[in-house]
């Protein structure tokens, strides 16, 4: 018997896997899922788990320091999980079987002020080292200012990209054009992989919290209608180009966050085209729901829905509201993460 995870794959959408956690990583691939994503929470959360204090034994005992230690670690964590989706890679040539490896949210962390320049050079710098040398890794690097100043020197050089924390068509376009730049000084287009990872729940939190006055119909659609918006300007964009392989929309942040709304409402509206990163809960979920998933990418809400939204939505308050609340939501982990590796570390 299809599972629903299967035919949301039959649909023609990839589901990765919104975890690096080794058990769910190898039960979760088993279910058909075709590679994952890493951030700093997830590994906070898998350090916190007490499953690595073997590592941070191992590492302490080397002399190295918390932050030379978290860094070891997610390598390892991202490393074993490519280990298992290269096999996915191998097949597709290159399309599918990646996982992300995210650059130092504290990069970002309004409480440093790093200036812009060095917080570039340094995007570059750190894409480089965890980036070169891996045939099934995606760099992670959010849509802010410098990070998309990076984009370009990062794909010139090989890099395949994986552009996060992107909320708005603003923020699409300009990380596209800066990672399309950069491809084009490669000396071959064969291997030239990108991916957009458009934020979703936190753009319907962010309407009921600030545009309260939605109709029913309305509130809960922005974050379904936003990233739709921006899949048919990218599948508009690449496909004139010729490439051998499809640069795409990843649909993250697909949990939802209102209690109303059914565990697979994201999962459903995307189904059809693009990269799904489902949190393990979620796959779960969608597993236990019997339901069978059919292409609903290219389907909208009725035009009185789209012109209401289109009335009230201010895009640039909304990027700057949840950009400030995402990069405070991977700075401030990062931040933990590195007291909670001091603790074990003292008590090595």
């Amino acid at each position: 018997m299809t599972t629903p995870l299967e035919t949301l794959i039959q649909a023609g959408t990839k589901v990765w896997l919104d975890s690096i956690d080794p058990q769910l990583v190898d039960s979760n691939y088993k279910l058909g899922v075709s590679g994952a994503t890493s951030n700093p929470v997830i590994v906070s959360d898998l350090i916190k788990s007490g499953k690595f204090d073997s590592w941070i034994e191992e590492l302490t005992s080397q002399g190295k320091e918390s932050g030379e230690i978290a860094w070891s670690i997610t390598n390892r964590l991202v490393q074993n999980a490519q280990d298992v989706f290269l096999p996915v890679w191998e097949k597709t040539e290159g399309n599918d079987g990646y996982v992300s490896f995210e650059l130092d949210p504290l990069l970002e962390d309004p409480e440093r002020n790093m200036p812009h320049e060095e917080r570039v050079a340094k995007y570059i710098e750190l894409g480089k080292h965890w980036g070169i040398g891996h045939k099934n890794r995606m760099i992670k690097v959010p849509a802010t200012p410098a990070g998309i100043d990076a984009l370009e020197e990062l794909c010139a050089a090989g890099i395949t990209l994986n552009v996060t924390l992107c909320f708005t068509m603003r923020q699409y376009h300009a990380a596209r054009e800066a990672v399309w730049r950069g491809a084009q000084r490669r000396e071959s287009l064969d291997g030239f992989k990108s991916v957009y990872s458009i934020f979703v729940s936190r753009v319907d939190v962010y309407t009921e919290k600030h545009i309260p006055d939605l109709s029913d119909e309305a509130q809960g659609q922005l974050g379904i209608v936003n990233a739709k918006n921006i899949w048919k300007d990218n599948d508009d964009f690449w496909k004139s180009k010729g490439l051998k392989l499809q640069q795409e929309l990843i649909f993250a942040s697909t949990g939802t966050k209102l209690p109303s709304d059914p565990p697979w409402k994201y999962v459903a509206a995307f189904a059809g085209d693009g990269i799904e990163t489902n949190p393990p809960k979620t796959n779960e979920l969608v597993q236990e729901s019997g339901k069978a998933f059919e292409k609903e990418i290219d389907k909208m809400p009725s035009q009185a829905v789209l012109d209401e939204l289109e009335a009230k939505v201010d895009y640039a308050d909304l990027e700057k509201v949840l950009m400030e609340e995402g990069i405070a939501k991977f700075a401030d982990p990062q931040k933990n993460l590195l007291q909670l590796i001091e603790s074990k570390k003292a008590a090595v």
